[in-house]
């Protein structure tokens, strides 16, 4: 009799555990890279904004999956973990780009579960603060006149994000993008010291990144920003680039997404939670603190975001003659 007590109350303790733990219990976000980038960053804002507003228990870990900006870990998590409720994993606009051109293998767009956009960055045209160049409109001047004897840099190579930026660029100026002059660097760091220099005359960056530069010194000028409108804070006297002549937008967001097999009651409890956690003034400060701007997108409109970028992506590299893997 009492044997069978002590397994009646054992068993009624792992039941009253399991009707607790839910999806905010024991929580990890994946980063899909090395510590330190912008997907440390996205994973270290939800774990600070999660726990400072207690919406968690226990710190959120952070585990590093490296690959493809996002490859490894999107085929890890679809083949190994697709129900893994308390596991978030980190997404940025590079990796839709890259998913778009069919470089995460045999999975699509509709192979995961976008759970939440939580902040952007947007595009930025560059040049060094000695430049002849004052605003984009004598870019596209430039370029159209002669595209040899304009050079534009980035940290990335042909069909990168900042690639496409310059294309995008170029093909405002009225000319084909396989004319145009671009150096690839290993990172934005190097393309604008190479800006500095006079190696490159035009950077195809980032709003936020390039900002923290200037802060921090280097001595560039923002000539413009692709966003559909002027971004606030330092940057709210730089023109878009649709106000310049040159209908171009470049969002790079940032989120999450789970595995396909997550629950709707646990994809909709991490939702719900994301949505309460950054209509808060706390989340406001601590998403501006590292350089992001507000867009704050979760569950259907999170998903209806993340794929129309992706099908936006698919016939930008399609127009520019780059391989793209068949739309899944």
């Amino acid at each position: 009799m009492k044997l069978k007590q002590i397994f009646l109350g054992t068993a009624l303790s792992l039941v009253g555990w399991l009707a607790v733990a839910g999806p905010l219990d024991k929580t990890e976000c994946i980063a899909p890279a090395k510590p330190g980038g912008g997907f440390d960053l996205t994973c270290k804002l939800a774990q600070s904004a999660l726990l400072e507003g207690k919406y968690i228990a226990d710190p959120m870990r952070v585990t590093y999956m490296p690959g493809g900006i996002g490859a490894v870990a999107y085929n890890t998590v679809i083949a190994q973990r697709p129900d893994s409720a308390n596991t978030i994993i980190a997404f940025s606009g590079g990796s839709l780009l890259n998913l778009a051109q069919g470089k995460f293998g045999r999975y699509g767009e509709s192979d995961v579960r976008w759970m939440s956009v939580i902040g952007a960055d947007y595009g930025a045209v560059v040049v060094a603060e000695s430049s002849p160049f004052k605003s984009l409109k004598d870019v596209l001047a430039a370029v159209k006149a002669d595209p040899s004897k304009v050079v534009f840099g980035a940290g990335g190579t042909v069909g990168s994000q900042d690639w496409m930026k310059a294309a995008l660029t170029a093909r405002a100026a009225g000319i084909n993008p396989k004319s145009m002059r671009f150096v690839a660097f290993e990172g934005g760091g190097e393309a604008i010291t190479a800006l500095q220099g006079g190696h490159i005359h035009v950077f195809s960056g980032d709003a936020a990144e390039t900002l923290q530069q200037i802060k921090a010194g280097t001595k560039v000028r923002i000539l413009a920003v692709m966003s559909d409108k002027r971004l606030a804070g330092d940057l709210a006297n730089v023109p878009t680039a649709k106000e310049q002549g040159a209908d171009v937008e470049w969002p790079i967001v940032r989120g999450f997404y789970v595995g396909p097999k997550v629950s709707d009651a646990d994809f909709r409890a991490w939702s719900d939670t994301f949505a309460k956690m950054m209509a808060t003034p706390a989340y406001d400060k601590l998403r501006t603190e590292r350089g992001l701007f507000p867009l704050a997108l979760t569950g259907a409109d999170a998903d209806a975001h993340v794929k129309k970028q992706v099908a936006a992506y698919r016939k930008l590299a399609d127009e520019f003659g780059l391989n793209v893997a068949a739309a899944k």
